[in-house]
Parts: structure tokens; sequence; C-alpha cells
């Protein structure tokens, strides 16, 4: 219950400091972590990327639904979550980056993720910042990719539409407002 307590008090610090790139007062809750990996099965993937790890609300979800063998990187622009981030979780499958979403190619080493996994504020960040990392989402997957959206709203709906051949939506009320679910897959074969 204290680290419980310790995590929001260090998200809400976060939040203080940058309220546009943290966008929530309080970390994701698990269920809505729950209600969102649902959408697919991380126990087949091999990679999974998580952008906006935060203070890890979604990363110990994650890491107790890989296969041994998978790898996790996760994504964390503010330099004390990535650091809490890292000692929080020593496992050997994650790899804590601390750079922009934007970034992500340089982090893969040409690889692509199964899944990734999005808890940005994407409507609280500047336009062109966020089509820029929207844009890289599709590029960083396979073919056979889903990237898991968490957002406050519905807003982004359009927006992942414009990238991603398949959307669906999902609400999960578990959450500190509602949570709004995203599943985006893109074509597997050429469009017609």
């Amino acid at each position: 219950m204290i680290s419980q307590f310790t995590d929001r008090l260090r998200f809400l610090r976060a939040f203080v400091a940058h309220p546009r790139q943290v966008g929530a007062v309080l970390p994701t809750s698990r269920w809505a972590v729950r209600d969102m990996l649902d959408l697919t099965d991380l126990a087949t993937a091999g990679l999974v990327v998580e952008l906006g790890a935060g203070t890890g609300s979604q990363t110990g979800e994650i890491l107790a639904r890989l296969g041994p063998d998978a790898r996790l990187v996760a994504l964390e622009i503010d330099p004390q979550l990535a650091k809490l981030l890292a000692e929080r979780h020593r496992d050997p499958r994650l790899t804590v980056v601390c750079d922009s979403a934007e970034f992500l190619d340089a982090h893969l080493g040409g690889a692509l993720a199964d899944v990734v996994v999005s808890a940005l504020p994407y409507t609280s960040l500047e336009p062109a910042l966020r089509r820029r990392i929207l844009d890289v989402l599709p590029r960083a997957m396979t073919p056979q990719g889903v990237t898991l959206v968490i957002q406050y709203s519905p807003l982004m709906q359009g927006e992942l539409r414009q990238r991603f051949a398949s959307v669906q939506r999902r609400i999960s009320p578990w959450n500190v407002p509602p949570a709004f679910l995203f599943a985006c897959r893109q074509p597997t074969g050429p469009a017609l």
C-alpha cells in the first residue's frame, strides 16, 4: 500500500513538472491495464514495446504475461521515472530507455515489435510531436502486430484510423477517469 501511495506521489510530481508530457495525475489502474492487455496475446510475442512506461503500472503486467524468451523495450522520457522503472523491474527481458517515443526506431536495432503498448497522453502533446510519434507506430510493428493505446477520451480514434486499417475500441470503467482502449492493426496484404 505504501508503494502504491509513493508511486502516485511520484507520478503527481512528474505531472506537475511536465503536465503535457505526463498527461494524467494518477497512474493507470491495474484493471484498465489488464483490460487493455487482454486485447492481444502477449504470451506469443517475441518483442513488445511500451511507450510512456511511467512508474511501471503496465510494465509489471506485461512482464507477467511475456514468454521467457521475449523482450520488452520500455521508453520513458522522464529520467527519474525511467530510473525507478529499471530499479523496480530487474528482469533480463526488460530494457529501459530514457528517450522520446518519436525516436523509437533508433532503439529497436531494425527489429519490429509484435505488440506496442502506448500510454502516452496524445491529446496533451504538441500536435507536430503527436503526429511524429503516431507515424512511428505502424513502422515499428510486424505486419501481424498490434498497437494497444490507452487514452482518457475517444478523441484519438480518428488519428489512429488514419494510420491503421483496423481500430477496435473498448471502454474500461475501472479507471479514474474511465479509459478508452484501442487495439490498432495494420493491413497484412496489399491495399485494394
